[in-house]
């Protein structure tokens, strides 16, 4: 049993949760939400249950929801901070059953950080909210049937994330990395390939010597250890079909360098995984989508590939 979140209140997760109930229900994975019953009525059949076992029991039948009471209505597209703490409780209670053994993993929906943000929320993200939770070293993977992407600086700006980038960084990283793709995805001897920085790799220092510098320095300690990597790769080449074949994730050095080409290829199926955490979590490869959320419109790929991944991520795990 999966325990998925409720998101904000305002975005697309609960009809994401809703279109996901009615396409698993008959074939699972099965998972419960934690959210406000009152806002989901209407969309499934919906039963509040106190406990797993209750949830496990009526998913074919009825939606499982453990209820998270919201402070205000939420309104579709407009967000509201009030909401913010019952966002974060869903969270918490999330990560607490798979901590009891009672859930096997944490699938997110969207949250709005600028939301929380505003009603005090001390963390750049989910992945470092989860590190906190949990006490491991949160790495955030985003992964489709394409290709697999790890950044080394995430929820920073891009000047930050230069000052950031530090030999040390990209080894832990790459490191958590290797081991779960080892553990949790079953590839024996991960490949990793490694982006440089500035354009071209630097060019041998004309444009930059960042990878002379800090990322050369980071893959020979990786190949010191074991791991098979190579790089620094030129961001603008090494997301080609034939360079793809070539490593089994990509290591890159900021946010976007890594998720534009995920999305580019298949964002519909993305899903973001974090690695490094004694619990499996998972989450659609989008966010809020406040413009569309109300109308209908909203994909549910993207959870429905997240709640299938971390099931096959916790089997792997328990077994």
């Amino acid at each position: 049993m999966l325990a998925l979140t409720m998101g904000d209140p305002a975005g697309i997760g609960g009809e994401l949760t809703l279109a996901a109930w009615h396409a698993l229900r008959e074939t699972g994975p099965a998972f419960l939400v934690i959210d406000d019953a009152g806002r989901l009525a209407g969309g499934a059949a919906l039963r509040v249950v106190a406990n797993v076992h209750e949830a496990a029991a009526v998913f074919a039948e009825a939606l499982p929801v453990m209820q998270q009471s919201l402070a205000v209505p939420a309104i579709p597209g407009r967000p509201d901070p009030a909401n913010g703490p019952a966002t974060i409780a869903s969270i918490e209670r999330a990560v607490r059953l798979v901590q009891a053994g009672a859930a096997s993993a944490v699938v997110t929906n969207p949250i709005s950080k600028a939301v929380l943000y505003a009603a005090g929320f001390p963390y750049p993200g989910h992945t470092e909210f989860l590190g906190a939770l949990t006490g491991g070293t949160p790495v955030m993977m985003l992964a489709n049937d394409f290709l697999r992407v790890v950044p080394v600086t995430v929820h920073v700006g891009l000047q930050a994330a230069i000052r950031a980038l530090t030999t040390e960084a990209i080894v832990v990283n790459a490191r958590i990395t290797a081991a779960a793709l080892r553990t949790q995805f079953g590839i024996a001897a991960p490949r990793l390939g490694v982006a440089g920085l500035n354009p071209h790799a630097g060019e041998g220092g004309a444009m930059g010597d960042e990878e002379a510098r800090i990322i050369a320095p980071a893959i020979a300690a990786l190949r010191a250890e074991g791991i098979a990597v190579t790089g620094p790769h030129p961001p603008d080449t090494m997301f080609t079909a034939a360079a793809r074949a070539l490593y089994d994730v990509a290591i890159c050095m900021y946010h976007d360098q890594a998720l534009i080409p995920l999305k580019t290829l298949d964002m519909a199926s993305g899903v973001n995984v974090t690695l490094g955490l004694p619990i499996i979590r998972t989450s659609p490869d989008h966010g809020t989508a406040f413009d569309i959320a109300g109308q209908g419109r909203a994909n549910p790929a993207s959870l429905i590939a997240a709640l299938r991944l971390a099931a096959t991520l916790a089997e792997r795990r328990s077994s």
